[in-house]
C-alpha cells in the first residue's frame, strides 16, 4: 500500500525547464493521505517518548542527589524550551506511567534501545524519491536520497553528453541514464538507486535532450504527466 514500482512524474512549468521525477510513492489517495498521516503521528509519538525516557533517565536531577555537568548543561541557558518540553512530559500521566514501567530496565540497555527507535523513526523512509530538474542554458540538478538528500547542480557547459547505458545486473539487462562531464572520468548516473525500467529511463532521456539541446522536449507525446 505505501510502496509500488518505479514511476514517472514529469513537471513543466515553463519551456526552458522540466523536473523528472521517479518515486514508488502510489498515486495519494485518501486511504493513502490518511495512512501517511497516522505514520506521521506515530513517528512522532515514538520519539517523543524515546526523548522523554532518555530525559528522565540521564538528565532529571533528583532532588537527594547533586546535579552532574551534563544535567546542567541540558536544564542551563542552551536549552530552556526543550528541557521544560521534556520535564511536562515527564510529569504527565503518560510520562509516569512510562517511566514506572521502564525502572526495572537497566541504562545502557534502555539508551542503546531509545537512540535505536529514534534512528528509525527519524532515518527509515516508507518510499524513494529521485527527481532531474533541467533549466535550458543553465544545466540540470540531480537530486536523491531521503533525510541525507544528496543535491548536485552540473552546468550546460560541463555536460558532453546524456545517455542511455546498459549493464548485467544479475542475469538481468538494466538501462540507467548517464551524464558525461568534461574534466571527470566517472559518469553521474541519473536515479542511482532506484533504476527504473527501461521505458522511463527513454522517455527522460528524450525529455531531458529535448529541454536542454533542442527546444521543446515531451514525454510520450504529453508536456506534463506520469509514465
Amino acid at each position: 500500500m505505501l510502496t509500488t514500482t518505479p514511476h514517472l512524474y514529469v513537471r513543466r512549468p515553463s519551456p526552458t525547464t522540466a523536473e523528472f521525477t521517479v518515486t514508488t510513492c502510489p498515486p495519494l489517495t485518501l486511504p493513502l493521505r490518511l495512512a501517511l498521516i497516522f505514520i506521521f503521528l506515530l513517528r512522532v509519538s515514538t520519539i517523543t517518548a524515546a526523548l522523554t525516557t532518555i530525559y528522565a533517565r540521564f538528565f532529571l536531577s533528583s532532588p537527594t542527589t547533586n546535579s552532574s555537568p551534563l544535567s546542567l548543561l541540558i536544564q542551563g541557558e542552551i536549552f530552556p524550551l526543550i528541557t521544560h518540553l521534556l520535564y511536562t512530559l515527564h510529569t504527565s500521566s503518560p510520562g509516569q506511567f512510562l517511566s514506572n514501567n521502564l525502572c526495572p530496565i537497566p541504562s545502557w540497555v534502555l539508551l542503546l534501545s531509545s537512540s535505536a527507535v529514534i534512528y528509525f523513526a527519524f532515518f527509515v523512509q516508507l518510499y524513494t524519491t529521485e527527481s532531474l530538474l533541467v533549466l535550458r542554458g543553465l544545466g540540470i540538478q540531480i537530486s536523491t536520497g531521503g533525510w541525507g538528500r544528496k543535491t548536485r547542480f552540473i552546468p550546460t557547459e560541463k555536460i558532453r553528453d546524456i545517455l542511455i547505458n546498459e549493464a548485467f545486473r544479475g542475469f538481468e539487462v538494466r538501462y540507467y541514464l548517464i551524464v558525461l562531464v568534461e574534466g571527470e572520468e566517472d559518469v553521474v548516473v541519473v536515479f542511482p538507486r532506484l533504476l527504473p525500467r527501461k521505458k522511463i529511463v527513454e522517455a527522460v532521456w528524450r525529455g531531458v535532450r529535448g529541454c536542454l539541446f533542442e527546444g521543446e522536449g515531451t514525454v510520450g507525446g504529453r508536456k506534463d504527466g506520469h509514465v
